[in-house]
């Protein structure tokens, strides 16, 4: 019998075990109660309130403006919808950067306001002094590396990370130490599918990928991307299971066009 399908809920030691025992792990991104309901039913094993509500909800061109309060809200309405999945909170662009006294209020803040389980955290040895401070307060931590969208301007672009020697051999190196200090997991985002699976079989802890290649431990979308409710982001890595652009569109073009003729409401729906 497979771990997932053996438990009632997912905790870090239930993806520990899926890691020991060659079980993928399967994560979405959840921004509100209904969409997380039909994540948590449906037996997703992580949900991400991920910074990217800042895109998908907010309209932002970025994922920096969203604020604490704002992700606070988010995870709460997934919280009530969830009773099996791990709910991931992601810190948001300057909770924590810099200064690990307010990652540790802001780590606080998510836990005990929303009810999440878990936060995550972008960077490597930069921020290991705030990832200790809220490890130390018994807040599990997710780490992530590769492309951080949160340094997006550090960057200048979106594109693959890691590809040049001195910055993948920096990537290893600072999921060495996301593990050392305690991370229960790491998303690699955009890397080589080579260089994500090198870090998946040298660390013990579980190693997610999105971009980055089939030789991890599981993998991580946005819902709305591989909803294909989001129509105008086609990377590589996005497969899109449906096309609920084109369905809504015409969902809604028909209940416009039975308001405007009067078909609707008919006898039957009507008191």
């Amino acid at each position: 019998m497979s771990v997932h399908k053996e438990v009632k809920k997912i905790t870090t030691h239930v993806l520990q075990e899926m890691k020991m025992k060659n079980e993928k792990i399967a994560m979405l991104t959840g921004y509100d109660y209904s969409m997380a309901r039909i994540l948590d039913k449906a037996g997703i094993d992580i949900i991400l309130v991920g910074d990217s509500a800042s895109n998908v909800m907010a309209g932002h061109e970025t994922t920096l403006p969203i604020t604490l309060n704002e992700m606070i809200y988010h995870a709460s309405s997934v919280v009530r919808a969830v009773d099996r999945a791990l709910v991931v909170v992601d810190l948001p662009f300057g909770s924590y950067q810099g200064n690990s006294k307010e990652a540790l209020s802001s780590a606080i803040r998510i836990m005990k306001e929303s009810g999440g389980h878990s936060v995550k955290l972008e960077g490597g040895k930069e921020i290991l002094e705030s990832i200790d401070r809220i490890l130390s307060a018994g807040i599990p931590v997710m780490g992530h590396l590769g492309l951080t969208p949160q340094s997006i301007y550090k960057f200048g672009t979106y594109t693959v990370r890691a590809k040049e020697e001195d910055e993948a051999n920096r990537l290893i190196e600072d999921a060495r130490l996301l593990e050392e200090a305690g991370c229960f997991a790491l998303i690699l985002e955009k890397i080589p599918a080579k260089l994500a699976a090198k870090v998946a079989k040298e660390l013990t802890i579980p190693v997610i990928g999105i971009g980055a290649g089939n030789g991890v431990d599981g993998q991580v979308l946005v819902s709305h991307d591989m909803l294909g409710i989001n129509n105008e982001f086609n990377p590589r890595f996005l497969r899109k299971y449906h096309n609920l652009y084109e369905e809504m569109m015409g969902s809604f073009g028909a209940y416009i066009n039975d308001v405007r003729s009067g078909d609707f409401p008919n006898e039957k729906e009507q008191y």
